[in-house]
């Protein structure tokens, strides 16, 4: 019960914070995925990716791929809270310590992000041709899927894996800030019967940005390459298969980075894509923190309901 209250406030936080925020996400997809020599590059900074929407009156193609983006957000966020949680109270149970330390934290969140990554990948991959795709140009899910073949729908799991690293130094460092700022409440309130037993709003939304500022930056090469391989084939504009094949592989895209735009090309598009990583998580976490109690609620009705049904039905 627990793992599935915290797997479902998790995935509606989630899908939320990608539907206000989808415009922004939109832009820095298509201005990570980028890839040209200086002064062949379309785009000069992400304010021009939105000039271009508006300027050919295509601003609603900036929600391009928002089903796809939605429906895959609120799959990987509650199997990745969903075993997150259960393997944390797996750990706890089996090795009889009262918390968790961190490198157990770090190892736990790695694997629930791994089998996230592995099950909602070709969602991703559809996600992001979607996004890169030209604006008013883009397909629908069922026809990305199908003009794709399944190692196409796999472009890019291995550094997705490796991104795994991310929500795992992410959800590691907001649970360490959050027990910390709790255990600090509770001493100031240690009289006080109502002392808090969850974060306020703002300091979820705090801690959210925090611990989401932290794992962006450390893991934001992979990023750029993994945006970069996805959309390979939405960039490239000429005929050369080889070449096309050579940057959906990660030592492609990394040499494509390099050759074309240096070392700085890899922290391309690092300040949007810390606004919106952000921001998405700060509002993700700050839902889930305010909503765990309400499902908690509607969870224990439902089950309550369903035994009382059982039981009229069995004695019927």
């Amino acid at each position: 019960m627990e793992s599935l209250v915290e797997a479902t406030s998790g995935a509606v936080g989630s899908l939320v914070s990608t539907t206000i925020l989808y415009p922004l996400d939109t832009c820095k997809t298509k201005y990570q995925a980028e890839n040209r020599a200086h002064h062949h590059k379309k785009y000069r900074n992400i304010s021009d990716v939105l000039w271009e929407a508006i300027s050919t009156r295509q601003v609603l193609s900036l929600y391009q791929g928002l089903g796809t983006k939605n429906f895959q957000s609120f799959i990987s966020q509650f199997i990745y809270f969903y075993g997150y949680s259960f393997l944390k109270r797996l750990y706890l149970r089996e090795s009889g310590a009262k918390s968790i330390g961190t490198r157990a934290n770090l190892i736990i969140a790695a694997a629930a992000g791994a089998c996230t990554v592995i099950v909602t990948q070709p969602l991703d991959t559809a996600s992001s041709k979607m996004q890169t795709s030209d604006f008013g140009k883009s397909k629908g899910l069922q026809k990305s899927l199908s003009e794709s073949t399944w190692s196409e729908l796999f472009d890019g799991l291995g550094i997705s894996l490796l991104l795994t690293a991310n929500p795992s130094i992410q959800y590691t460092a907001f649970d360490q800030l959050k027990q910390r700022m709790l255990k600090k409440k509770n001493r100031e309130n240690s009289g006080d019967v109502t002392a808090p037993e969850a974060l306020s709003a703002f300091s979820a939304f705090v801690l959210g940005a925090v611990s989401k500022c932290i794992a962006t930056c450390v893991t934001y090469p992979a990023i750029r390459c993994k945006v970069v391989i996805q959309s390979a084939e939405s960039d490239e504009n000429n005929n050369d298969n080889a070449r096309l094949r050579s940057r959906k592989t990660v030592s492609g895209a990394l040499y494509a980075i390099w050759e074309k735009e240096g070392l700085l090309g890899f922290f391309k598009g690092l300040q949007a894509q810390i606004l919106k990583t952000v921001l998405s998580s700060a509002l993700l976490l700050m839902i889930k923190e305010k909503i765990t109690k309400s499902t908690w609620i509607l969870m224990l009705a439902l089950r309550r309901f369903m035994f009382v049904t059982r039981t009229r039905l069995k004695s019927s």
